[in-house]
């Protein structure tokens, strides 16, 4: 029989025991050990008090972050129970922090009708992933503790005072062995915990930063309005068509569904689901039924005040969801979960159940408001009228794309390769970059578009007005796939999208307003991680007898004048790409092997919209504010 070099037996077969392998394989449990992971950590012990108030016991959460990057929650819920549990014959506390499978959140008798987090097992993954863990509980009269050490118990629960409060505290120190960093981001938890008092109303989450003593940051959040005040607080920087959003709220069976809703101005529709708490960033069966209960209700209004004649054709969804700001909040017992990442809800009663809802309420507010109706309508004709003029305007690019053989001067100045995933375009600033970029270029894999000029803010444009653009088109045509709901990832011609502009004030208003034009209208390329932002050099460094060094920050300067000595010295500040020879342009910011760039990506949508809404939208109050406040980390712009 042949011998193997090394034997594969039952020997060989690991067993982890408890929480040894969530320490082995943290990625499977929080997704990353990148700071992501980190404050998934937190989501989760937060998400555990949230739930104790989502069952009605909990009304205030405290999230502390001490110096040394210690994590205290505490919340005045019913405690975790300190009984011993009958099958693991330690206290359920202990059991619910040191079993993976054990917690309140599986159905049945539970202690949860419906719950958030990492379905029962967040409490003992956070445990096995610090360094050390302390739990104080005040329950039944009494305060109890327990602590831990990386998921194993170094003191059982025991009683060390008598209380008549109750609710529960944890502190734990995040273990420097898994995570890549433990410095938690504020405005990231912020962020967070907004968004979670805004989703459960009445409770409050007070979240306090007290690792810097002379900079201590502090957030208070309570939101009374629930939903409501969540999208006051989105289109705070946007001109609503009607001042108090349309609010929604009913239980059908064991299905709670709270529904806001506000109509602007703007012509980007923003809608954001929930399910129990969850962010569920790809919609599912909640947002199908809201969709569906918005286009017939405005339809079946329009027919019956005359808005729409006969010979008029029905308004479309797309029609009226511009300019909608809407969230869907949702709480479901057993929450099917599918898609990519799982956060897409497949409980197919719930299309219905919504739907239904949202066709009683949203029927009745209109007949209840006919001025916010007819206005509300207005837009949607408006945008109706602008699709089909778009739809024209398509059409005449996709019959002169066809016809066109060559490529024209000043246009696209394209690659051999029309492998997408090995090719690449860059959209350069100017006619003067555009050729120095076409002559240093790698002909097989890069293709150059130069565009010239201020172009289109399409945060103040329909798609109507986006076609035929001599500025956009020629984006739309190079990329390929379509804008808008039209936008088909699958049929992009390159896989890298890079902008390159010049390191000046115009060059970021370009970056700006490209950016601005991807995330409305060609969003799923930059989720897809498709858009990327040049990085060129900001100066030259020559000196007799070296070799010219490039920098591309001003720290990267000063250190290397450092090392080479200031005297004799030529420093060239690069004021545009244009200034760069072929060679220069690629050696510095299109080689592969050396450059510097950047993806651009979006993990936080709320937040991009913000962004884009506050610097290209009609509001001139919030961008100045913006811009006093961020003016100070502006550097070597030169105006």
């Amino acid at each position: 029989m042949e011998k193997f070099e090394h034997e594969y037996g039952a020997e060989q077969i690991q067993v982890l025991e408890g929480l040894e392998h969530v320490r082995k394989r943290p990625g499977m449990y929080i997704g990353s050990v990148s700071v992501r992971g980190l404050h998934h950590c937190v989501y989760e012990i937060v998400d555990n008090a949230v739930d104790e108030a989502l069952a009605g016991y909990c009304k205030n959460i405290y999230v502390t972050i001490e110096p040394g990057n210690i994590i205290c929650v505490e919340d005045d819920g019913r405690g975790i129970p300190v009984d011993i549990h009958p099958k693991t014959k330690i206290s359920a506390a202990e059991t619910v922090y040191t079993k993976l499978n054990a917690g309140g959140k599986f159905g049945g008798d539970s202690g949860y009708k419906v719950s958030g987090g990492l379905h029962g097992v967040g409490a003992s993954v956070v445990n096995a992933l610090s360094e050390w863990t302390e739990v104080i509980i005040q329950k039944d009269g009494g305060i109890f503790e327990m602590k831990f050490e990386r998921g194993k118990t170094v003191q059982s629960l025991k009683k060390i005072g008598s209380s008549d409060k109750t609710g529960t505290k944890v502190r734990f120190l995040a273990d420097n062995t898994i995570f890549e960093t433990l410095e938690y981001e504020y405005e990231v938890l912020e962020k967070r915990f907004r968004e979670m008092a805004f989703l459960t109303k009445g409770l409050r989450i007070i979240i306090e930063d007290k690792r810097d003593p002379e900079n201590i940051k502090k957030s208070d959040f309570c939101f009374e309005g629930g939903l409501k005040s969540f999208v006051e607080f989105l289109n705070k920087n946007k001109e609503g068509l009607h001042k108090s959003p349309i609010y929604i709220e009913k239980t059908e069976g064991e299905v709670p569904v709270e529904i806001a809703i506000q109509y602007t101005s703007a012509y980007s529709e923003n809608i954001y689901t929930f399910v129990n708490n969850i962010n569920t960033i790809e919609g599912g069966t909640h947002l199908e039924g809201f969709k569906r209960a918005l286009t017939k209700v405005f339809n079946d209004y329009a027919r019956s005040h005359n808005i729409l004649k006969e010979k008029d054709s029905n308004l479309q969804g797309e029609d009226i969801r511009e300019g909608i700001t809407a969230v869907v909040s949702v709480k479901v017992q057993e929450p099917q979960f599918e898609g990519q990442t799982k956060t897409k809800l497949g409980n197919s009663n719930v299309t219905g159940i919504v739907q239904s809802m949202v066709n009683e309420a949203l029927s009745s507010f209109l007949e209840e408001n006919p001025s916010v109706a007819k206005t509300i309508l207005e837009k949607c004709v408006s945008a109706s009228r602008a699709r089909e003029a778009a739809r024209k305007a398509r059409e005449l690019v996709r019959r002169k794309s066809a016809l066109e053989t060559t490529t024209l001067p000043g246009k696209l100045a394209d690659c051999t390769s029309k492998v997408p995933d090995e090719c690449e375009v860059y959209i350069v600033e100017g006619d003067s970059a555009g050729g120095s970029a076409k002559q240093g270029r790698d002909r097989y894999f890069q293709a150059i578009l130069p565009l010239w000029g201020k172009m289109l803010n399409v945060e103040k444009a329909r798609a109507d007005k986006i076609y035929g653009n001599d500025k956009l088109n020629p984006v739309i045509v190079a990329v390929g796939a379509g804008i808008g709901s039209d936008f088909d990832i699958t049929k992009i011609r390159y896989g890298k999208v890079i902008i390159m502009a010049d390191a000046d004030v115009d060059g970021a208003h370009i970056r700006t307003l490209l950016l601005t034009f991807f995330f409305r209208y060609m969003r799923p390329l930059i989720e897809n991680g498709n858009v990327y932002l040049a990085q060129p050099p900001l100066y030259k460094l020559s000196k007799r007898g070296m070799e010219d060094i490039y920098c591309y920050t001003d720290e990267e300067m000063e250190e290397n004048l450092s090392k080479i000595g200031r005297e004799n010295v030529s420093i060239q500040r690069y004021k545009g790409l244009g200034e760069m020879n072929p060679d220069q342009l690629w050696e510095t910011t299109m080689d592969p092997e050396r450059r510097i760039l950047i993806k651009v990506t979006m993990e936080d949508a709320i937040k991009a919209d913000e962004i884009f809404t506050i610097l290209m939208g009609d509001e001139v109050s919030p961008r100045r504010k913006f811009i006093e406040e961020n003016a100070k980390y502006v550097k070597n712009l030169d105006v």
